[in-house]
């Protein structure tokens, strides 16, 4: 799963990114600075991992992942081409989720593409480009089906009724995750604006609370999850020892840095749950998939050998480990199940699969 990481130019994207993936994104004081996409595999905090690798003491834990990418600055007119326009649409459009960068804080040495600092405004300059260039899709799509439609092609017939309903709200100037079209029936059509959201407030040391608060009370008009970070203060977070960053949370009173919360928020956006997989003499092991994934297919996660043989799973919950903290209780109490093909995963299953190739 990708998310990609976009704003304005100069709003602390690549600051973040660099401190989520301590990737060493170039970042400088000027627009334009990310050309390329930078990307990231970031780590997926998880402290059931941690209690599985206390109770197994494999040699290993390996934890899921999601990659970031770092979206070149987009500009007022990008969908007309403008700044790096096509090429931002191009890499924005190859992600899963969006989250974006708004600058929340006041400062003379940082210059601001648009001048003043206003969050709202920034979050609508973006999307009326994504808007914009989405509306240029489905006219084309439009175009392209409506001979179809009209010699009573049923599968074009509906498709033209989800695209009309798209494009009015479009020309609302809504994006189209707001028409009323499911999500799941839009997926073919791979618009910028279905995609699910997550804006990032980038503060400093002294966060301007009347920006943050025209952004909090837009964002929950908008139904979309807000995160307050100082990337400035993530990036030397990071840097810490893991020993020191854990007790600098402890002294500030949070379980997770802001980069961590990034991260879980961005799991939630793109509907993510994890299982796990345990072996004494190999690893415990995170694996993230899709909510209402069935056995056959989370056991592909690990190996397309393992999902074409799939004959069973052998599932308990980590409720249950984390309480008894042995497998054998587990089975003397009748806890693990033998799950078959049609089993959808749930949220901290830890699983065995059996398999024949």
């Amino acid at each position: 799963m990708e998310i990609g990481i976009v704003g304005l130019p100069n709003v602390g994207k690549s600051t973040l990114f660099n401190a989520l993936t301590d990737a060493g994104a170039q970042s400088s004081n000027y627009p334009f600075t990310t050309i390329e996409p930078n990307v990231g595999v970031v780590s997926v905090p998880d402290k059931r991992l941690d209690v599985l690798f206390d109770i197994f003491k494999p040699p290993k834990k390996t934890y899921s992942y999601i990659k970031f990418v770092d979206i070149a600055g987009l500009v007022k007119g990008a969908s007309q081409g403008e700044g790096l326009g096509n090429k931002f649409l191009a890499n924005i459009r190859e992600v899963d989720a969006i989250v974006q960068v708004v600058r929340c804080f006041k400062d003379s040495d940082v210059v601001h593409v648009l001048g003043d600092v206003d969050p709202v405004r920034d979050i609508e300059v973006i999307e009326l480009e994504l808007i914009l260039a989405d509306m240029e899709s489905v006219n084309k799509m439009i175009d392209k089906n409506s001979g179809a439609a009209r010699t009573g092609d049923k599968e074009a017939k509906q498709k033209m009724e989800k695209l009309e309903i798209i494009k009015k709200a479009l020309s609302d100037g809504k994006p189209a995750r707001e028409s009323g079209v499911k999500i799941e029936d839009m997926k073919d059509f791979n618009l910028l604006t279905s995609k699910p959201v997550l804006y990032v407030a980038n503060t400093n040391e002294n966060p301007d609370e009347a920006l943050l608060k025209k952004l909090y009370d837009y964002a929950l008009k908008k139904g979309v999850e807000v995160i307050k970070i100082s990337a400035k203060i993530e990036s030397e977070i990071v840097k810490l020892q893991e020993n020191e960053r854990k007790e600098f949370l402890k002294d500030i009173g949070e379980e997770y840095s802001g980069l961590e919360k990034i991260i879980l928020a961005g799991t939630r956006l793109l509907d993510l749950i994890t299982f796990f997989t345990v072996g004494s003499t190999d690893e415990v092991r995170a694996w993230s998939i899709k909510k209402g994934t069935k056995a056959p297919q989370a056991a592909g996660r690990i190996h397309s050998d393992i999902e074409k043989g799939f004959i069973k799973a052998e599932v308990y919950s980590f409720q249950d480990i984390e309480k008894y903290r042995d497998e054998k209780i587990l089975k003397e109490k009748g806890l693990v199940r033998l799950e078959g093909k049609d089993y959808e995963i749930k949220d901290g299953d830890i699983c065995f699969f059996r398999f024949n190739v």
